[in-house]
């Protein structure tokens, strides 16, 4: 039952990423653009979102499990590291020059479009590199 609200969420959420322009780099582009032609459609966009998830962030605070009866995990950590600043600047970078995050890659992807491919093939090699950095930073670590 849970790959199944998992599956039909994700369809939900692509749909979402379809219908909003946010799976259209272009119209990210010019949403970035402030100092151009700025196109403020997608902040009502987020607002929207912001304002729909509110009380199921709200809700899931004060519950210990989901709705189908799994363990809640929110995150615990409010700290901020270097990997947290750093990993939120790539990805504005990223999303500012292409105007595309993983969200709507997967959805350019799933479409059949040669960019998504592109953009979901430079994610994962993103993604094995920084599994090698880990992995060789913590065996440095482990004492002989």
């Amino acid at each position: 039952m849970g790959k199944i609200v998992a599956f039909l969420a994700g369809l939900l959420f692509g749909a979402g990423l379809l219908l909003s322009g946010l799976a259209n780099p272009e119209k990210v582009l010019g949403f970035l653009d402030l100092a151009g032609a700025w196109d403020p459609s997608l902040a009502l966009v987020m607002v929207a979102a912001i304002g729909a998830g509110m009380p199921f962030f709200s809700w899931a605070r004060r519950h210990d499990r989901a709705l189908l009866g799994g363990i809640m995990q929110l995150p615990k950590r409010r700290d901020l590291d270097g990997q947290l600043v750093g990993g939120s600047l790539l990805f504005g970078v990223g999303w500012g020059i292409a105007g595309v995050c993983p969200g709507p890659a997967l959805v350019t992807l799933a479409a059949g479009y040669w960019q998504g491919a592109l953009f979901c093939l430079a994610m994962l090699v993103g993604m094995g590199l920084h599994a090698a950095y880990e992995w060789q930073r913590d065996a440095k670590r482990k004492p002989a």
